[in-house]
């Protein structure tokens, strides 16, 4: 819910660049993966995922794998050398979007700040549980949020060097620049520069009044999370 989505598409136009067709391939995160596979092993997991062109980077788009250090220890242990692009969005609007794609889905009926406050106690024995309905990837609404943790996690298995931190609106906004950072940090050439960038998976749900009390009162749970993104990574909302 924080741009994967966009980022993943504009990314897969480049002619040196290759990703799932489905995007999330979700090969580390499924219950069927075995801690002992072998890299080769992880591979014939991707197989049919992409059409193995010679002399490309072939990449996922599978955001669930930043969320849990299970599977941040799993990609370190795949290949050590891999290169991260994290992309996020303001918490509170990313737990919005989770939220009311879970109500279009069926699979979310409590409102929305009930499902806030209850999230913890509905996780509770879930948390590492990747079975396909699990609480843990439906209603991970404010835990997806805790950036600052999630990246203690990655940095601890990855260097610095090879991951770059982008921001949702960076995006947005200056969609170019920002493909342009990204093809320089994975070291292939420059995208064309007359290329549009449509909007990708959006959905119509209510946002509500940024200034209102109600926004205040949701941005309240969030509120350490957001602090600590900002002391540890210089990312203000």
């Amino acid at each position: 819910k924080g741009g994967t989505t966009a980022l993943a598409s504009f990314l897969a136009r480049h002619p040196m660049l290759e990703l799932p067709a489905k995007k999330e391939a979700h090969v580390f995160d499924s219950p069927e993966f075995d801690d002992d596979w072998a890299p080769e092993q992880v591979d014939q997991r991707y197989d049919g995922c992409f059409q193995r062109s010679e002399g490309v980077l072939h990449g996922d788009a599978t955001p669930i794998y930043l969320f849990h250090p299970i599977l941040v220890r799993r990609i370190a242990a795949y290949n050590p050398e891999m290169k991260w692009i994290v992309i996020l969005r303001h918490p509170l609007e990313r737990a919005l979007s989770q939220y009311h794609m879970e109500r279009c889905r069926g699979l979310e009926t409590w409102p929305l700040l009930p499902a806030l406050l209850l999230e913890r106690w509905r996780l509770r024995g879930h948390e590492d549980d990747f079975s396909p309905d699990s609480p843990l990837r439906r209603h991970s609404y404010r835990a997806r949020g805790a950036y600052a943790r999630q990246m203690d996690v990655l940095l601890s298995h990855f260097p610095a060097r090879q991951v770059l931190l982008l921001r949702n609106e960076q995006l947005a906004l200056q969609p170019d620049e920002t493909l342009e950072k990204a093809c320089q940090f994975l070291g292939v050439e420059p995208m064309a520069t007359d290329l549009e960038y449509p909007r990708v998976s959006e959905n119509s749900y209510p946002r509500g009044d940024k200034g209102g009390v109600h926004w205040a009162a949701l941005l309240g749970l969030f509120k350490r999370s957001i602090e600590r993104l900002d002391r540890g990574y210089g990312i203000r909302w």
